[in-house]
């Protein structure tokens, strides 16, 4: 069965493979995902390994002939966000850096944001989100205010217990806020995060991320314009707050993504499959768990073979980050690192190397090079005549 040319896209969401040339600037010196999970004994993934994940530059312990093509890719924008790092795959370089508040948000914005909801605010300072209501929770379960916090990443979170603030209402509080947020306000993502439970609580799955829209282009735009399908799986569609994107699948966990994925495998259509698996940052990255974020990689290694199982002729998978989120270091933040890239196919030779890449964004030209669209405009520069047995071929015309 022959479905067209499809590219499936997976983030490793935080999967980080070694400090960035400019991770001091961020507070990151030092910082290596990959390296603070490789030698938990919870950690094994061998068909990741085939595929060269140990043949990147700067990762060591490869194999000798690896059956993917692999690199690294250094970022261009100035940030280390999950809203930039996937607005430049997708070919769209932030030469500005979201707004930060580590002060909390202004008085006068909470204000407004307070009239509008008709509920107090409670934190209003970088917090963790697992701590923000151990913290807060009891006072926001009595007095119903919402619990309002950021990180060092560009957010504006609000958290809810369910029986205090209904799942629906907390949607409209953020909406509410992402209204509020222009201008010098205007943050990468509000985020609504429910839990439930008694003290200390437990978050839910039903978090919600409100993006701001991308100001130009993706690579997303071109692929749909061209009347080629553009699937979200997981958070993406969130990310890109829809631009571009023809379908939505939204997902509750790793497992629950993979599932998804792998149905869209079985699928008849043409054009990218962008899948975004978030546990590796959220209950891992963030909560400094090496041993969980190895066992979550061994989790995604194990399903490999089912997906690839599944892949046609003219299919293409592709495996990448969207920033680090170091869990070995004393930050609970993101961190500045190169991301890797594995490709995989039978369009893909095996063993080949494109080395260190500056801009995430080669991945989108690469992608938009193998459907054969023109850029438009969007950032990057192919590596596809470097990892595909069409190389000779292109040389041949030039």
């Amino acid at each position: 069965m022959r479905y067209g040319k499809r590219v499936f896209l997976i983030v490793l969401d935080s999967f980080g493979v070694g400090e960035a040339p400019d991770a001091a600037d961020f507070g990151d010196e030092g910082s290596n995902t990959l390296g603070a999970v490789r030698y938990q004994k919870e950690f094994d993934c061998p068909n990741m390994t085939r595929l060269g994940l140990f043949n990147i530059e700067g990762v060591g312990g490869g194999v000798a002939h690896p059956a993917g093509a692999f690199g690294r890719l250094q970022e261009l924008s100035r940030a280390k966000d999950t809203t930039s790092g996937h607005w430049e795959i997708a070919g769209l370089i932030s030469e500005k850096p979201m707004p930060t508040f580590p002060d909390g948000f202004p008085e006068e914005l909470l204000a407004e944001f307070s009239r509008r909801t008709g509920r107090g605010v409670l934190c209003n300072k970088p917090y963790s989100g697992t701590e923000v209501i151990k913290d807060y929770g009891k006072e926001h379960e009595k007095t119903g205010a919402l619990i309002v916090y950021t990180s060092a990443d560009s957010v504006f979170q609000i958290a809810a217990h369910e029986s205090v603030v209904p799942i629906d209402e907390l949607y409209r509080d953020c909406e509410i806020a992402r209204e509020l947020l222009t201008g010098d306000l205007a943050v990468g993502r509000v985020i609504a995060r429910p839990f439930e439970g008694e003290w200390p609580y437990t978050r839910t799955s039903r978090r919600h991320d409100y993006s701001v829209t991308p100001p130009s282009e993706t690579m997303l735009d071109i692929i749909k314009d061209a009347g080629l399908q553009t699937i979200s799986v997981g958070k993406i569609w969130d990310i890109f707050a829809g631009r571009g994107l023809s379908e939505s699948n939204r997902t509750e966990s790793n497992a629950d993504g993979m599932a998804k994925t792998l149905a869209m495998a079985d699928r008849d259509f043409q054009g990218i499959c962008f899948t975004n698996l978030v546990d590796f940052d959220a209950k891992f990255g963030h909560r400094n768990d090496a041993p969980g974020y190895a066992a979550a990689l061994t989790e995604f290694d194990r399903w490999l073979p089912s997906f690839m199982d599944r892949m046609e002729e003219d299919d293409i998978l592709l495996i990448t980050a969207d920033h680090g989120c170091d869990p070995s270091t004393e930050s609970t933040d993101h961190s500045r690192e190169y991301i890797p890239l594995l490709a995989f196919g039978d369009p893909i030779r095996s063993g080949a190397d494109i080395g260190t890449r500056i801009g995430f964004s080669d991945i989108s030209a690469t992608i938009l090079d193998y459907f054969g669209l023109d850029k438009r405009g969007t950032a990057g520069e192919s590596f596809l005549p470097l990892i595909s047995y069409r190389k000779s071929l292109w040389d041949t015309l030039g």
